[in-house]
């Protein structure tokens, strides 16, 4: 172990010197503009104490030096799982429906308001996970199809007055011919290039919805959009039909829900269905899964495809939830923040996912009162995260052997 900690202490403490020089022009500058070393050197040992001990811990792990303990808590722990192996999938289905079903009933409008966010981003993590997860297709211009399902809506409200609900499936569908569009010259490629040309596609989508000012008004927005609404009967002076405006946010909460319930049952249709193992095999090696007769291009612009349309889908919700859309919702920092929630989750793995989504969107909110710190905590935790579970928090049953190997 000790051989091991030499071989990495000298890049262990360039790293903290590199990461003194960032801290101290970011932390030891007040208001008034003066400096104070005093903060900054505070906060850089703390960190230097926490990823020592996670560098000591990993080293320790990677020399087989840390053994397996058997604590209570363990013990437990294995209680509860071979508890949860016994009790029917069906049980802990309906429970977690249940439990979001009544959730708006003792929240309040700040925790119905994150629990939204956490839904949006939870089909747009599962959309991504079709292309990225199952496929093996890194995206980082993802965000471009979630803005096309939100400026369809608010195009077809604003100037046709249509109804989100008819607004939904076009959204959708265009997003997805969008995603066909721009898949179709680019999936020819692998690996990085592939990243830079989706990375470059999501920006030039941006750009556009941010200069075509006589269609998307550029910069500005649109403003004014409709939320959904439904038509109830009445029976005030009689039979008749009232139409009602779903504006109130615990409203938006159950379509957000319903939306992200339709996204998961869909995601795990495809993941077990035979177009989804194609994929897979697409992922694990494209070149043997071409030489078997799998159509690699067909299936991976079919993949892009699917993906995109359930950003469409999350994106028509986003505009009718917020009634306003700007290109600023739609930038690179969106794709990496999806892309994040599918690597920290768990790739291919749906309940890891929406873990994934949950952890990224509630944490910083929980952390908030923390201001700057906040952040580099959070980053901080990802990173010893990736270090110990490489897999992700939940991985999928199907790469388990294989994040396995890797580990090993």
């Amino acid at each position: 172990m000790i051989h091991e900690f030499k071989k990495i202490w000298k890049s262990y403490a360039i790293g903290l010197l590199w990461l003194m020089g960032i801290i101290w022009p970011l932390v030891g500058i007040h208001a008034d503009g003066t400096l104070s070393f005093a903060n900054a050197f505070t906060l850089w040992l703390y960190i230097a104490a926490a990823s020592f001990v996670c560098l000591l811990l990993y080293v320790m792990n990677q020399s087989g030096s840390l053994k397996p303990v058997t604590t209570p808590l363990s013990a437990a722990r294995s209680r509860v799982v071979a508890t949860a192996g016994i009790v029917p999938t069906w049980f802990w289905i309906l429970l977690a429906l249940v439990l979001t079903g009544i959730f708006p009933v003792f929240t309040s409008r700040y925790a119905q308001d994150v629990a939204i966010n956490v839904l949006i981003y939870i089909c747009l993590g599962l959309g991504l996970n079709v292309v990225v997860g199952l496929a093996g297709m890194l995206d980082l211009g993802y965000i471009a199809f979630y803005g096309v399902g939100a400026y369809t809506y608010a195009l077809l409200n604003i100037h046709f007055g249509m109804s989100f609900w008819l607004c939904l499936p076009i959204a959708a569908g265009l997003a997805m011919i969008a995603g066909c569009l721009i898949g179709y010259p680019t999936l020819r490629m692998r690996g990085d290039y592939l990243a830079i040309v989706t990375l470059g596609f999501g920006e030039i989508v941006r750009l556009i919805l941010n200069n075509w000012m006589s269609l998307t008004n550029g910069p500005n927005g649109i403003l004014g959009v409709k939320p959904p609404s439904i038509i109830i009967p009445t029976f005030d002076g009689g039979f008749g039909f009232e139409l009602f405006v779903l504006k109130k946010l615990h409203f938006l909460y159950y379509i957000a829900l319903a939306l992200a319930v339709v996204t998961i049952i869909a995601v795990r249709h495809l993941n077990y269905s035979r177009i989804g193992r194609a994929w897979e095999s697409i992922r694990e090696d494209e070149t043997a899964a071409e030489l078997m007769g799998v159509n690699t291009f067909l299936l991976k612009l079919l993949a892009y495809g699917m993906g995109a349309l359930f950003a469409g889908l999350a994106g028509a919700f986003f505009c009718a939830r917020m009634r306003f859309v700007s290109p600023e919702s739609f930038t690179f920092l969106e794709s990496a923040m999806v892309l994040s929630m599918v690597v920290l989750g768990g790739m291919g793995s749906i309940p890891g996912i929406i873990l994934g989504a949950a952890a990224l969107i509630v944490l910083p909110e929980v952390f908030r009162e923390f201001e700057l710190y906040r952040m580099l905590a959070f980053g901080m935790a990802m990173v010893v995260m990736m270090l110990f579970r490489p897999a992700g928090l939940i991985p999928a049953k199907r790469m388990g052997s294989r994040s396995e190997e890797r580990e090993g």
